[in-house]
């Protein structure tokens, strides 16, 4: 999820007693830290579905200074999450970072900076085209915010390749529908680069996050490829409800139904069925590195809603490859 940063984001679930993506042996507050044999756990994961590996549309790298930064936001964020800490499990330097991504057999990662205050970005978008030519297992990450300028700049980066843009109405507490940003939704729904949106009011409300705004910019500009983060939580039945609306909307599963977010929002079961339906609309995201438990955590979660595993397939894979044209 985001963060407000200064200065600088197989069993059924409906079984008895046991709530969507619950994995034994989590245990609030405690930090678990990544071991030794987790990247093999991951592989099997895939390996076990017949995937060539994971398209993974939700993980944040961006300017050290600024991560380090969304960090020790995470590091004191118990007031927002009542209570419950949020140790981050990949605190690491970003070449250590890139070798366990990889090492899990993530074949596209993306790069999701995302700005607070106007005039940041352009200098995100900046380091995220450098990043991208240095790592092209990561799909170039744009961002935008309402201000002037926001079209040429969504323009330059569309042009130079971006391959999917964020935006964090939470953070950049704005109005998606504001009229700055119009004529950018415009051409990103026209050049159909995808858009991973958080405007959800999960972990914490903000003035224009929940499903009304958004709903507002689909009216306008129905091809737009939002991808709700998160799945839209807290909302889940209202995004699933746009979801089913408009064709080109997706959502992404970041922390969704792991045991984490289960206590503070937890995933309704009665959806589980809309859920399966929108299979081929829903696409693997982890919030990797900033997540409070290991990354195989987030996929034992899926596999435990018990949808089978050709929805696994294509929620960990096959829905992203299409998207990105991975083949």
């Amino acid at each position: 999820m985001g963060s407000s940063v200064p200065a600088a984001e197989r069993e059924g679930a409906a079984g008895a007693g046991k709530v969507p993506g619950e994995v034994s042996g989590a245990v609030p507050g405690e930090g678990p830290v990544p071991t030794p044999g987790e990247a093999s756990e991951v592989r099997g994961f895939w390996e076990g579905l017949g995937l060539p590996g994971l398209v993974d549309v939700h993980t944040h790298f961006m300017p050290e200074r600024v991560l380090r930064k969304v960090w020790d936001y995470f590091d004191g964020l118990g007031e927002l999450t009542g209570g419950v800490e949020w140790p981050i499990t990949y605190r690491a330097d970003e070449d250590e970072r890139l070798a366990l991504i990889r090492e899990f057999g993530v074949r596209a990662f993306t790069a999701m900076v995302y700005p607070h205050k106007a005039g940041m970005a352009e200098w995100l978008n900046s380091w995220a085209v450098d990043f991208a030519r240095r790592t092209p297992d990561c799909l170039h990450t744009s961002t935008l915010l309402p201000e002037p300028g926001v079209e040429r700049y969504v323009r330059d980066a569309v042009e130079a390749g971006a391959r999917v843009f964020k935006a964090h109405v939470q953070v950049g507490a704005y109005d998606p529908g504001d009229e700055l940003l119009d004529p950018a939704w415009g051409l990103l729904a026209e050049a159909g680069v995808p858009v991973v949106i958080h405007c959800g009011s999960g972990p914490s409300p903000g003035k224009h996050t929940g499903p009304g705004p958004v709903a507002a910019v689909l009216g306008r500009h129905p091809r737009l490829r939002l991808v709700f983060a998160h799945m839209g939580m807290p909302e889940y039945a209202d995004f699933l409800g746009l979801a089913e609306r408009y064709d080109e909307v997706r959502l992404d599963t970041t922390m969704a139904f792991t045991d984490f977010s289960e206590r503070l929002a937890p995933f309704p079961p009665e959806l589980l069925p809309r859920l399966a339906d929108l299979g081929d609309r829903v696409l693997l995201g982890t919030d990797f590195p900033n997540i409070p438990y290991p990354y195989v955590h987030q996929l034992r979660a899926l596999e435990r809603l018990g949808l089978g595993d050709d929805w696994l397939r294509a929620v960990c894979h096959e829905n992203g490859a299409r998207l990105f044209g991975l083949g």
